[in-house]
């Protein structure tokens, strides 16, 4: 019991230690919160110019076949699409020779694996996201039961990790589909992939962004108004319709707010 509690005021030593900022009155820390949100809104600009900086990014064509296995047999990298126009395809470490095989995938893949936003609403918007490694089928879906993962997933069985830069570090590879024809748009990896995760991070490096009125986007793009698409997950596939009461709600809250602010 003694241990303990020399270690409990050890410990609590170490956090007294911590130099903290100054405590200021409501009055001071407002003016020290509008001073630092302009600057996260000048981010927020600077990271809304690059998204479209990205979208005008020349294509690279995809000639060569590849060839996955799929929890449905064979899988071209047409059908990972799902007959979506955009594919964002993550290459996660699950496989021998892996830290965590054949219990876990990779800690960081099972880490981003866990952040990643209910699919749904990236495919409202035409987008399929699928993960990718050299795990049998019967694997991934053991491990997919075991971490609850939605997503789907595909076993490489040729060169298309080595091609793509990711056969030996994660990264995300974003395609679009043209009829038949595929073009590599978009490539991150490294820190860029710890930020993956909610909607918003996955379509702003899509080659057709958001697909909002306000994106600077190049002529001819898909877009709609802000916020009306937005849906319950599970009401999607329901109705490809507007809800008025929904439009409603946008319309009004849209006096007050200033997408460009």
């Amino acid at each position: 019991m003694a241990t303990g509690e020399k270690k409990a005021r050890e410990q609590g030593k170490e956090h007294l230690a911590m130099k903290t900022p100054p405590i200021v009155s409501p009055q001071e820390w407002e003016a020290a919160r509008q001073q630092l949100l302009a600057k996260e809104k000048a981010f927020t600009r600077s990271r809304d110019a690059l998204a479209a900086e990205r979208r005008r990014m020349p294509w690279q064509a995809i000639e060569k076949k590849y060839e996955f296995e799929g929890p449905n047999g064979k899988a071209s990298l047409l059908d990972v699409f799902e007959g979506r126009r955009q594919l964002i395809l993550y290459r996660a470490f699950f496989e021998p020779g892996v830290f965590g095989w054949p219990d876990h995938a990779c800690r960081g893949c099972s880490l981003g694996a866990d952040q990643v936003s209910h699919l749904s609403h990236l495919n409202a918007r035409d987008t399929t996201l699928a993960f990718a490694s050299r795990a049998p089928q019967a694997d991934i879906a053991r491990l997919k039961a075991r971490m609850e993962w939605k997503m789907p997933w595909y076993t490489i069985t040729d060169s298309f990790d080595k091609d793509f830069g990711v056969d030996e570090w994660h990264g995300h590879n974003i395609f679009f589909r043209e009829g038949d024809k595929i073009f590599r748009t978009y490539f991150i990896n490294n820190r860029g992939d710890e930020a993956m995760g909610s909607l918003w991070s996955y379509l702003d490096l899509t080659a057709l962004g958001r697909q909002e009125q306000w994106e600077d986007s190049p002529e001819g793009y898909p877009q709609t108004p802000p916020y009306k698409w937005w849906n319950w997950h599970d009401e999607y596939a329901a109705s490809s319709a507007q809800d008025p009461r929904w439009v409603k709600v946008v319309e009004n809250a849209s006096v007050t707010l200033n997408l460009n602010d």
